[in-house]
């Protein structure tokens, strides 16, 4: 039986197309891409007893899919998003980090499943799709290339089943939130047996943003499981600066943070002619704790990018086994360091 987030997508591009017989075919556009991400890694985590160094292969998050949309005039239109993750190194379609073999049967199949409208009144966005707390809160600062990009957080990326909405322009002001099914939150990489909800609330003053928001990430057995975030980005000419800071509030004693555990990120970024260099030092308790992360990306050309990265932490986060991702993961391992040089090839048609 076809996933119901394909077979919305299948239906709303055979809807569309039908309509382009009898209307402006420049009210529908389709766009396929590409994006192959791999590099080559030197690993070398600090209790060798736990997991040995190694060099190898891994794949970077490489995926492959389409964006789909019908406009009806300039402030409306339907919009849609398949898009496959694809693990480059063992040549799978699989996601390179939740590759499913914990607490799940099947692999991670679909990194994003979307329909949605847009209009005057904001964006209503349907099925697995980037969360509201992460586009606020983390994305300042996740902003590197490798495999260990994005782990200096408490919350999660993408959640299944969800529901989300994303208000206009007002006066700088933008809200948002989302809601998650039970059944897509256990499926989703968090595995928490219970709805989720997330509220999010953002302010533009010229070149600085400053987003606030929460992640109610649900107990089935009653107690409460929150986190509350907050971000500040500024850009002053080819320099960037985003603070993160990130407290976890829960009563749940098999939390996997704790209560009152604290995140903050320091994330600076500049660019020169092709170059990007960045650098990101954070403190995330119960998760990773001291972390320094530094990398330099190399426009070569429009479609292909160079990087080089260094990543450490103090506890185990972000490390794992050899090309195993989530599978990978043993706290035991006490954390380590990584260099790590690869390529980004992006191409759309």
């Amino acid at each position: 039986m076809p996933h119901p987030i394909m077979l919305s997508l299948i239906l709303l591009v055979l809807t569309t197309s039908d309509v382009l017989a009898d209307q402006n075919e420049r009210a529908f556009d389709i766009n396929f891409y590409l994006s192959l991400r791999m590099q080559a890694e030197s690993v070398h985590p600090s209790n060798q007893q736990a997991m040995s160094s190694y060099r190898g292969l891994r794949d970077a998050y490489s995926r492959v899919g389409f964006n789909a949309e019908y406009r009806f005039d300039t402030e409306n239109r339907l919009f849609a998003q398949l898009e496959i993750p694809y693990d480059a190194a063992k040549s799978r379609f699989r996601d390179s980090y939740d590759q499913g073999s914990v607490g799940r049967s099947n692999a991670e199949r679909i990194r994003v499943g979307i329909v949605g409208l847009d209009s005057a009144w904001g964006t209503v966005t349907l099925g697995q799709l980037w969360m509201p707390y992460y586009n606020a809160i983390t994305l300042p600062v996740d902003q590197f290339s490798t495999f260990y990009s994005g782990f200096a957080t408490y919350s999660t990326f993408r959640v299944k089943e969800t529901v989300a909405y994303q208000s206009p322009d007002i006066g700088g002001w933008q809200f948002g939130g989302s809601y998650s099914t039970r059944h897509g939150n256990i499926r989703s990489p968090s595995r928490i047996d219970d709805r989720r909800i997330q509220a999010v609330a953002s302010y533009q003053l010229n070149d600085t943003l400053f987003a606030v928001g929460m992640d109610d990430r649900g107990n089935a057995a009653g107690f409460r499981d929150r986190i509350y975030g907050a971000s500040l980005t500024h850009t002053i000419g080819q320099w960037d600066l985003a603070l993160k800071y990130e407290l976890t509030d829960t009563n749940n004693p098999a939390s996997f943070y704790g209560n009152n555990r604290r995140a903050v990120n320091i994330f600076t970024s500049y660019q020169h002619g092709k170059n990007r260099y960045k650098l990101m030092l954070a403190r995330v308790e119960s998760y990773g704790e001291t972390v320094v992360h530094a990398g330099v990306d190399h426009q070569f050309n429009e479609a292909l990018t160079l990087f080089i990265e260094f990543y450490q932490e103090q506890e185990t986060a972000a490390l794992t086994g050899k090309r195993k991702g989530l599978d990978g993961f043993d706290a035991a391992t006490r954390g380590g360091r990584i260099i790590a040089a690869g390529f980004r090839y992006d191409f759309s048609f």
